[in-house]
């Protein structure tokens, strides 16, 4: 196997248990985690309008370049979401199972490291809706 540049916007690194990495092309399903590139200008190239939680580990959100918004919802009714600002250079370690969204502030670079599956996921309206409560979809 020949060592090459391996283009992170464009695809993801799948950080496999035992030591190997894999690209996109040839990760297949399965345990690890996967390590993503964003270039994101607005919302929508972060699905900003879904929350997304991971019930089995932590996530990894760094803002590389730019500015950035990580959101955490509610833990209960009532509450105001919790807004965590990031800058060039900096990261956050969201919580087990905390549901959580990204906006970017401008034209932003993000560095993602997030467990290979067992995502939930929920659009912003209805988990807001139902602050506290386990539901959403798995991905």
């Amino acid at each position: 196997m020949g060592v090459a540049p391996i283009d992170l916007f464009a695809s993801c690194l799948r950080l496999l248990p035992g030591g190997e990495i894999r690209t996109r092309a040839d990760a297949g399903a399965g345990d690890g985690w996967r390590l993503t590139a964003v270039y994101a200008r607005t919302g929508a190239d972060v699905d900003s309008g879904h929350w997304q939680a991971y019930p089995e580990a932590e996530k990894v959100v760094s803002c590389l370049v730019g500015m950035i918004r990580l959101y955490l919802r509610p833990e209960r009714p009532g509450e105001r979401e919790e807004e965590i600002r990031l800058t060039a250079g900096t990261a956050v370690v969201v919580p087990r199972g905390r549901w959580h969204r990204i906006q970017p502030d401008i034209p932003s670079n993000i560095l993602i490291v997030a467990p290979a599956r067992g995502t939930l996921s929920a659009p912003v309206a209805q988990a807001g809706a139902a602050a506290g409560a386990e539901g959403g979809s798995r991905r």
